[in-house]
Order: C-alpha cells, then sequence, then structure tokens
C-alpha cells in the first residue's frame, strides 16, 4: 500500500491537510498518509506533502532544525522521483531563492524567486486573501476535471516569479498575474491551499494521490 507523508516541521496547522488527504485518500484508493517529523519514514514514503504557513525564512529554518528532515524530502525528490506536493509556503520553497525579510535559498527545483505580491492597482489589500479564479497555462495530470474560472482559496503576501514559463501551470489574476501552479517532473506545487479550496482543491488532492509520472 502506498504511503503519503504529509511533513510536519512544526509550520502550520496540518488538521485540514490531514483531513482533507485522509478523505480523498479513502475515495480514490489513495494510500496510507501520515502524518510525520521523521526522516526516516520520508525517506520511505512513496508520496511527501509539504505545507507551510508564515514567512519563508522561518518556515525554511524550522524545516532544517529536524535532523535530516530537509535531506530526507531531497533525496526522495531527487533521486528517486518520488511524486511531490508543495502547499503555500512549502510550493515557494521550490523556488531558487527567497526574498522575504532575507535571502533564503530553497530548493531550487523550480527556476524562480519568491517576491512581494505588487498588484497594479494599489486600493488591493495585500495579503492577497479569499477566493481566485484559476487560469490554467498547460494541462497536468492534477487538474484533471479542473477548468479555467474554477476557484481556489489563497492567503499570502509573496508570490513565486518563475524563470522558465513551462514550469507555471496556472496563474490567477489580481491586477497583475500571481502564480497558483508550479510543477516539473514529479513535482507540483500550489500557491494555494487544496485543503481549504472545497471541491477543486479536494479534485486536485485525489489526483495527486493517484498520479504515476
Amino acid at each position: 500500500m502506498t504511503l503519503t507523508a504529509l511533513v510536519d516541521y512544526d509550520s502550520g496547522n496540518l488538521h485540514s491537510a490531514q483531513k482533507a488527504l485522509e478523505r480523498m485518500a479513502r475515495e480514490v484508493g489513495g494510500g496510507t498518509v501520515v502524518v510525520t517529523s521523521d526522516a526516516d519514514v520520508v525517506a520511505r514514503a512513496d508520496r511527501i506533502v509539504l505545507p507551510g504557513d508564515g514567512a519563508f525564512p522561518a518556515c525554511h529554518a524550522a524545516l532544517h532544525r529536524f535532523d535530516g528532515l530537509a535531506e530526507a524530502i531531497r533525496e526522495a525528490v531527487e533521486v528517486r522521483a518520488v511524486p511531490f506536493l508543495g502547499i503555500c509556503v512549502g510550493m515557494q520553497m521550490l523556488a531558487t531563492v527567497g526574498h522575504e525579510y532575507e535571502e533564503t535559498p530553497g530548493f531550487g527545483w523550480i527556476l524562480g524567486e519568491i517576491v512581494k505580491i505588487t498588484p497594479a492597482d494599489p486600493s488591493l489589500p495585500v495579503p492577497h486573501m479569499g477566493w481566485n479564479d484559476l487560469v490554467i497555462d498547460q494541462p497536468h495530470p492534477v487538474l484533471d476535471g479542473i477548468e479555467t474560472g474554477d476557484h481556489a482559496y489563497f492567503v499570502h503576501s509573496w508570490h513565486m516569479q518563475v524563470t522558465d514559463p513551462s514550469q507555471r501551470i496556472a496563474h490567477v489574476d489580481y491586477a497583475g498575474d500571481i502564480t497558483a501552479i508550479v510543477g516539473r517532473d514529479t513535482i507540483i506545487g500550489t500557491q494555494f491551499h487544496p485543503e481549504k479550496s472545497q471541491a477543486v482543491g479536494l479534485r486536485l488532492i485525489g489526483n495527486f494521490l493517484t498520479w504515476t509520472p
């Protein structure tokens, strides 16, 4: 039976993500979901989900406080090609570098940088918070059954500017483009919270749990 590791590194409330993953694992036959901060569990997982709430540098530091955890994630993705889903700041950590408060390196799996949201309309508030319409830039298996115009739930003040357009899967408009989904190979990341995005988010999670890149 496949094992999905939901990484717990003290950087966000995992309750809703855990419940959504467990629900969809039951519905699609997606195996077992375990919440873990154990590098050994991550090292043998068949899928990895990395959430994250708060500031990029704080999440990066928290992840590296757990002995061997970041290294286990990197080995699983880079060597074993394990399907990986990053959520919110977990998605941002896929980038080359983040600029929130201080320059912080990411995993470097998606070419790009994390920058402050600056809407062309200054009346729009930052953080970008609430529901927004997805614009699908290119097809991807995790988006099966999801279309342009479907809604997703966002809470963030920083976003990813991708260097390689082929690695941007979807965006939203917030008086300017905001990257919503990035991906390449066995890696996918969502700036929005699929676990809070109702039917669309559950569909994406179910697709991820059955995705065989």
